[in-house]
């Protein structure tokens, strides 16, 4: 009887030895996954990194193009749009055809778009160009999502986003600054040049290491619920754009048109276009986003918080680099340095928020996250008349940590209440929403300081008071931004844990 006894407790640790090897063979994260985050990742580094290094030069862009503060943003808001407009079909790219196919298009265009900055003398020809970097980078972001929900073991599912939120955060943080240096000793378009190589070699990096791990299918593309998205996304942009223009003239006294009827023409276009989106996803066999993850209250509370956030994270950059020219008559170099800290640790703390995820959950790092988020645009605020440069800096410091500990595991926690066969449908929701959320963001800020500086001379005391009360206004929609998301979420964990 002993001797069973014995040989059963060995056979137990035997069992066990076992089934602990397998786990951490399961858990273990292959370096040709971290090669594909990488690889993919740095296609979206590199068109935010080029969205932010433009938007440090708007000044100087407005004076060599000859354009206003509401003309230049388009620059930006243009890409973002791009961005946001490609998104929606990155469930049928990932159902049609392989991951690597997919990486390589979207290479070929980032590549395309800075060629054509470089030589572009326009700013139609810029324009166009911020559209090819757009749609490419509308194809990486959500590939790199894919491959990370995908492929990565499930308890490492929550630092591998944040790795993949750092190889994109990392460029806001440094974009500024690059802009600033380089073209204190180089033409701006040298920007366009470096970033070359860093997107050939991450193209060798991807042939090498991306992996096919499930089969293509046999999807459809709905060129009527395409056309109806882009068409709506693009009309609500178009009209917020517009609506600004028509508040300066209103300011100024001059007419209202034609930016007053295009406004409000642009904004109905795009509310019925995507009121139609949403009643053809329903009724089609192959729809290009499976809207049915939105029957979820959980899921429609974090998309709300998910969309509104980036107008914050995005319009910040904007609003602080260009409130220190003209506001403070700081140089490039000075106003890009004012966003590098923050955004710099806050870029690194992203896979940080990851691993506390995994540890707690999403609610506790969450709410925390942004509840000291929620501090920064209201010392801001507070302080928005004696501002200077360091308290810029500091606050902007406080806001961008607590941004990056938070933000990504948003998206993160609302897939955790959808199927595995729909995750790639609400990781092509969500980005679309934060490329929206961004573009909406930076149109916004940039009407409140229009609105501000209309009646003012650039270059004026009255125009740089005129910028002051302009970025106060911008704070103030901060803190509103930043509660209403933070409610959206506590709404969200509150229904999760009843149903629990």
């Amino acid at each position: 009887m002993s001797q069973l006894e014995t040989l059963e407790q060995t056979l137990e640790r035997q069992q066990q030895t076992t089934t602990t090897s397998v786990g951490n063979s399961n858990d273990r994260i292959s370096g040709k996954l971290i090669g594909s985050i990488l690889a993919v990742g740095s296609l979206a580094f590199i068109g935010i990194l080029t969205e932010t290094v433009m938007t440090v030069l708007f000044p100087q862009l407005m004076r060599e193009l000859h354009v206003g503060t509401a003309q230049v943003q388009w620059i930006t808001t243009i890409y973002l749009l791009s961005v946001g407009v490609t998104m929606p079909i990155s469930s049928y790219l990932k159902r049609k055809y392989t991951l690597k196919s997919i990486f390589v298009a979207a290479t070929i265009l980032a590549l395309l778009g800075s060629c054509i900055m470089i030589v572009g003398h326009s700013f139609i020809v810029l324009i166009i160009a911020r559209i090819i970097q757009g749609i490419g980078s509308g194809i990486a972001a959500p590939l790199m999502n894919n491959i990370i929900l995908e492929q990565s073991p499930r308890s490492k599912v929550g630092r591998l986003m944040g790795v993949g939120s750092l190889v994109i955060t990392v460029a806001p943080a440094i974009g500024p600054t690059v802009g600033g240096a380089v073209t204190s000793v180089l033409p701006w378009r040298a920007i366009f040049v470096m970033v070359l190589p860093i997107m050939l070699i991450a193209l060798v990096v991807g042939l090498m290491c991306i992996e096919q791990k499930t089969p293509t299918q046999e999807a459809r593309l709905n060129p009527v619920q395409f056309i109806a998205i882009i068409v709506g996304l693009s009309g609500l942009i178009l009209g917020l754009n517009q609506a600004g223009v028509a508040i300066a003239h209103a300011v100024q006294g001059t007419s209202l048109t034609p930016s007053l009827p295009l406004a409000v023409g642009s904004i109905v276009i795009g509310i019925v276009s995507l009121v139609f989106f949403g009643y053809s996803s329903r009724r089609a066999f192959s729809p290009l986003i499976r809207l049915g993850i939105l029957r979820d209250r959980v899921v429609v509370l974090h998309l709300i918080a998910f969309a509104i956030l980036p107008m914050v994270g995005i319009g910040f950059g904007y609003v602080i680099t260009n409130v220190a020219q003209l506001a403070l008559g700081t140089s490039a170099v000075v106003a890009g340095a004012l966003v590098l800290p923050g955004a710099l640790i806050g870029a690194f703390c992203a896979p940080i928020g990851g691993m506390l995820l995994d540890k707690f959950g999403p609610r506790k790092p969450v709410i925390a996250a942004f509840c000291g988020a929620t501090v920064g645009p209201v010392l801001l605020l507070l302080c928005s008349p004696i501002l200077n440069s360091a308290m810029l800096a500091g606050f902007y410091f406080i806001f961008a940590l607590c941004y990056a500990l938070g933000f990504s595991n948003i998206m993160t926690s609302a897939l955790m209440d959808i199927e595995p066969a729909f995750v790639p449908d609400g990781n092509a929701l969500f980005n679309t929403m934060l490329q929206f959320g961004g573009a909406a963001g930076t149109t916004v800020f940039a009407t409140l300081l229009t609105v501000a500086q209309a009646t003012t001379q650039q270059g004026s005391l009255a125009f740089a008071q005129a910028t002051r009360v302009g970025a106060a206004w911008s704070f103030a929609l901060m803190c509103v931004i930043c509660v209403t998301a933070l409610g959206a979420l506590i709404m969200a964990f509150r229904i999760r844990a009843k149903r629990a």
